[in-house]
């Protein structure tokens, strides 16, 4: 098959590139949070409910850029694993709000710390200085493009 010319290599995108490290530290920190049975987005429901604890799952998906149907479904999975609590209000019996539950609470500083070791392993080699440039770079496409779905993946 003869090269078109007019077509750009892959490794020519940025995009490429983001996406080449992105896969990696996500693969990475997945496996590590397996050994806890926590996927990636549970993590991210649990670390949330860490800094803010009874809190609407309607709130919870706004805050967290996902649709009411995600965080239900992810809510459930946590429940049943008793990680996370589901309490009605005692108002509204049909409002309600999650919660860490005991062992939960107990467990985000451990996953915390795999998050930080699986940073370390990734950019442990960039300078003080390269690292905030790269978080500045990154920072200024989500502000410049309006992203505000945390990743989950």
């Amino acid at each position: 098959m003869p090269f078109d010319s007019l077509a750009s290599p892959l490794t020519s995108h940025l995009g490429y590139w983001l996406r080449y490290v992105s896969n990696h530290v996500s693969h990475a920190f997945a496996r590590r949070l397996e050994a806890e049975d926590v996927t990636v987005a549970e993590w991210t429901v649990m670390r949330t409910l860490y800094d803010e604890d009874d809190i609407s799952p309607s709130r919870l998906a706004d805050q967290m850029g996902l649709t009411r149907g995600a965080i239900s479904k992810l809510a459930d999975r946590l429940i049943a694993k008793g990680l996370i609590a589901r309490e009605e209000n005692q108002d509204d019996r049909r409002a309600h709000s999650l919660r860490l539950s005991p062992p939960g609470r107990d467990l985000v500083p451990k996953l915390s710390a795999l998050a930080d070791e699986n940073d370390r392993e990734f950019f442990d080699h960039l300078s003080a200085q390269e690292r905030a440039s790269l978080e500045r770079v990154l920072k200024a496409i989500i502000e410049q493009r309006g992203l505000k779905t945390i990743p989950l993946a």
